[in-house]
């Protein structure tokens, strides 16, 4: 069957629709990745957008679901040039074309991946239609599409109850944003104990848990509507507990000292990102899913520095708080997937917690 990709700047891609055959309007990125797609796609930071993978073939080793990030997808719609018909890894459960028509998530195949990457790079992250009708008058589509807006995302992605992963001495609690799963489980296998709590948690919850430290998960959307979230953070701030906080908790942290955010062009989503350490000189390779990043302007230098910068466009891409035992980080040290060239961030998270 016939697939459609519609963008609000009116370009329209036909393809195949390989994946559930239903119309969904969302916000478009794309994605550098050349492996990862099971991970990118239950990325919980996805949520309300449609991802656009540049590598040109995708699903060739099918769904592992020990790699998902969390216990579905949370992509709207996925677009890419070939999908792989069979799937070939002795882990392998399922092949993607089963998985997202399991998941009721539209996909297309057989569309220039390379053009629709160059609209966004150029004109920026844009609202868009994957349907399986053809329409011959745009204007009542494109009136949809133009008022689409991705908002609420933090409480459909974040969990409805508390749980526990790993055990040890340290004890951590963790906000879910929209966490991805290998975060509570880099700390866990650092012998620490994680109890993930949903965002709505009031900081005095966390306060009189007796934690060792607080850590801010990822997560999708403005970070700047998520107003109560803030608040609590700034409850957590004057608890002086050590924090450390990931992609949408390091962009509510700085909210919560009084900077601001703004949003990117396109983003930056996808594996091979390079970040520069300001301390060493030292640059890594990153793992990196967000549209949002801190004003540079905006931060008040008795405050704050910032840690890391984004070798690109040289945004902010960490920071550190200034007498304060805090320090956030705008990409995914957890990758997955994704290089582990940041992982020891999280040993310098148990430094922060023993004092060091």
């Amino acid at each position: 069957m016939k697939g459609y990709l519609i963008l609000e700047d009116g370009s329209v891609f036909e393809g195949e629709s390989v994946g559930a055959q239903k119309e969904v309007i969302s916000e478009f990125v794309f994605n550098t990745s050349m492996t990862g797609y099971l991970e990118v796609l239950t990325d919980p930071s996805y949520a309300g957008q449609s991802v656009v993978m540049t590598y040109p073939l995708i699903g060739n080793y099918g769904v592992c679901l020990d790699d998902q990030e969390s216990n579905q997808p949370h992509v709207e719609g996925f677009v890419v040039n070939e999908l792989a018909r069979l799937g070939s890894n002795f882990r392998k459960n399922i092949d993607l074309k089963d998985y997202l028509i399991e998941h009721d998530i539209p996909c297309i195949q057989g569309v220039d991946t390379r053009h629709i990457t160059k609209i966004i790079r150029n004109k920026g992250c844009m609202n868009g239609m994957i349907t399986t009708t053809q329409y011959d008058d745009l204007s009542e589509v494109l009136e949809k599409i133009h008022a689409f807006k991705v908002t609420g995302v933090v409480e459909k992605t974040t969990c409805d109850a508390p749980y526990t992963v790993g055990e040890g001495s340290l004890k951590v609690a963790l906000y879910d944003f929209g966490a991805k799963k290998n975060i509570a489980k880099s700390l866990a296998n650092r012998g620490i104990e994680v109890t993930v709590y949903p965002a709505s948690t009031p900081a005095s919850t966390i306060i009189e848990g007796n934690y060792d430290g607080v850590m801010l998960s990822n997560g999708p959307g403005d970070p700047e509507e998520n107003t109560q979230i803030i608040e609590e953070i700034k409850k957590l701030i004057d608890s002086k507990l050590p924090i450390f906080a990931i992609c949408l908790g390091h962009q509510l942290m700085a909210l919560a000292h009084g900077f601001h955010t703004e949003k990117l062009k396109y983003g930056h989503h996808g594996a091979n990102h390079p970040v520069k350490d300001l301390n060493t000189g030292r640059v890594y390779i990153s793992t990196q899913n967000h549209n949002y990043v801190i004003s540079e302007d905006s931060i008040d230098s008795h405050i704050a520095k910032p840690w890391f910068i984004n070798v690109n466009d040289k945004t902010i891409e960490g920071m550190q708080y200034l007498n304060e035992n805090i320090k956030t980080v705008q990409f995914h040290p957890e990758a997955c997937a994704g290089p582990l060239d940041t992982d020891a961030l999280f040993d310098e998270f148990v430094k922060m917690m023993e004092g060091e």
